[in-house]
């Protein structure tokens, strides 16, 4: 309808369509555990383990490692805007797991190249669901009027609607697409809307970051809505539109889930970073030494930052300054203090009361936490779904961007991470053909050739960045290596157990200039 898909196998046509929503039971109770010491480079956390793995082949190990990973190559010129490719790869600890990841290119208007990761929350139909939305909103707050209002009349005309975005995706990605006829009417009402403003900004004027500013919040406005339109129905029905059947219990299902995201703009060589939660866009940077380092383009929305603190309790009144955030948590609950959904932090207590008392069918499919109304519920909205946004533009130094769920940063410290994919994609580019110049003793070319291949040594097998940091993320012995025995012990671990180790994964790593040798 609006977009069309590229992968590995070529470009296909991508419809919009209405899927069920996931979710999964709580894990049982865990036994004591023991043995194995995990330790995290952040140390955040800890893992102990009495579960003895049986062995595991270097190809299983790589099966499992490589399932999800993806790889794009951007045409040089204009249309990448300066974005030479990325890297991508998922792991889950859930079941089904609830991280969600896009990429695309923008292909009206002022255009540009887009990147999220989306981490959900009881359950996987938030992050879902924003994963396939959010890139549509960004594209209309960005459009310029007049090719709105060519939109607007094609829908009028019942023409086809030129697509606004070439999607980037692994097959997996979207085998359960989102959207269907619902989606697509929001999305018409929001620009018709901005037709209706009438309202432009400047190129200079701040206006892609008010753009994602809006996108965001007009989506989480969106999937409120839907929710409460579908919740005066009085049991769950199935309704048809253009052939698309969906039923009409999951924007429910959206809305009490919940995710945050993490969003990269890159357009003409500037780099935008829409955050909202506990997902990181980091830089990295290599200096005029050949050294790396790490420029962290994003702040955690959670009670470790101070300023987002101050900013919920500021929010609300000074009696409910002990209850607000309550062992680091709002209301003693949710971790991030910014998400998509989660409208049991949003909604009027008689709103959700109406929830629980009306449709336990949707209640009996999500997680056991989002059946009652939350302690010391006074004045909502207490979550809010507006993001940070970061400016940067980009520089020759700036290497790659890593945006990556919470479930990375949990295990690797900022610096590791970019320090890592620094010597990997540097050590690819050594794996090139030679070609030596005209004039170079023999002496001289063997001394290069031995310099290039001690470099080359440090690579591992995994041409893909996001692979590479999984496996050290995992198997990392201490010192910088990875070692087998530790990497197949964290991917053995049953589902029941894994959840408990480490969260799911999700890592895009985008390439922006090449590395200098």
């Amino acid at each position: 309808m609006l977009g069309r898909t590229g992968t590995f196998r070529g470009h296909c046509r991508f419809e919009l369509q209405q899927c069920r929503p996931l979710s999964s039971p709580p894990p049982p109770p865990l036994p004591e555990l023991s043995r194995l010491h995990y330790p995290a480079s952040s140390g955040s956390r800890k893992y102990r383990t009495g579960w003895e793995a049986g062995p595991m082949s270097s190809a299983q190990i790589n099966s499992i490692l490589k399932a999800n990973e993806y790889s794009h190559n951007l045409p040089r010129g204009p249309a990448s805007h300066g974005v030479l490719g990325f890297h991508s790869n998922m792991l889950p600890s859930n079941l089904p797991g609830e991280d969600r990841r896009s990429s695309a290119t923008c292909l009206p208007g002022c255009g540009g190249v887009q990147f999220g990761v989306f981490d959900g929350h009881a359950g996987a139909a938030c992050a879902h669901a924003v994963s396939q939305r959010l890139f549509y909103y960004i594209a209309v707050a960005m459009l310029p009027l007049q090719t709105l209002a060519e939109l607007e009349r094609a829908v009028q005309e019942d023409r086809a609607v030129p697509p606004l975005l070439e999607w980037h995706k692994h097959p997996q990605d979207h085998s359960c697409p989102d959207g269907g006829a619902i989606s697509f009417h929001s999305l018409r009402n929001y620009w018709q809307e901005r037709l209706e403003d009438g309202d432009e900004e400047d190129e200079d004027s701040g206006r892609v970051t008010s753009a994602l500013v809006n996108a965001f919040c007009r989506l989480d406005y969106d999937l409120s809505v839907e929710a409460q339109v579908h919740l005066s129905m009085s049991s769950p029905r199935r309704l048809s539109l253009r052939g698309e059947a969906f039923s009409v219990s999951s924007p429910l299902r959206v809305a009490l889930s919940g995710c945050t995201a993490c969003v990269a703009h890159v357009s003409k060589g500037v780099l935008h970073v829409a955050n909202l939660g506990d997902s990181r866009a980091v830089l990295g940077v290599q200096e005029p030494d050949s050294s790396w380092s790490a420029l962290s383009l994003t702040n955690d929305h959670n009670a470790q930052n101070p300023d987002e603190l101050q900013r919920i309790l500021g929010e609300h009144p000074l009696s409910e300054q002990r209850t607000v955030v309550r062992h680091d948590r709002l209301l003693g609950l949710l971790l991030p203090f910014r998400a998509f959904g989660d409208v049991r932090f949003k909604w009027s207590a008689e709103m959700l009361s109406r929830v629980y008392e009306t449709r336990p069918d949707i209640l009996s499919a999500v997680s056991e936490a989002v059946r009652v109304l939350p302690p010391y519920y006074l004045t909502p909205p207490y979550l809010s779904a507006q993001p940070e946004v970061t400016r940067h533009r980009i520089r020759p130094a700036d290497k790659f961007l890593v945006l990556a769920t919470d479930g990375l940063w949990e295990l690797m410290h900022r610096q590791t991470v970019v320090q890592l994919v620094g010597q990997q994609v540097t050590g690819l580019q050594q794996q090139r053909p030679f070609i030596p110049a005209a004039g170079v003793t023999l002496s001289s070319l063997q001394r290069l050739l031995l310099e290039r291949r001690g470099r080359a040594l440090s690579v591992l097998e995994d041409q893909n960045a996001a692979t590479h940091l999984l496996r050290h993320a995992l198997g990392d012995d201490g010192y910088g290596a990875v070692a087998p025995n530790r990497l197949a012990r964290m991917l053995s671990l049953p589902v029941e157990l894994a959840r408990r180790y480490r969260d799911d994964i999700t890592i895009t790593v985008i390439h922006l200039n090449e590395p200098d040798l």
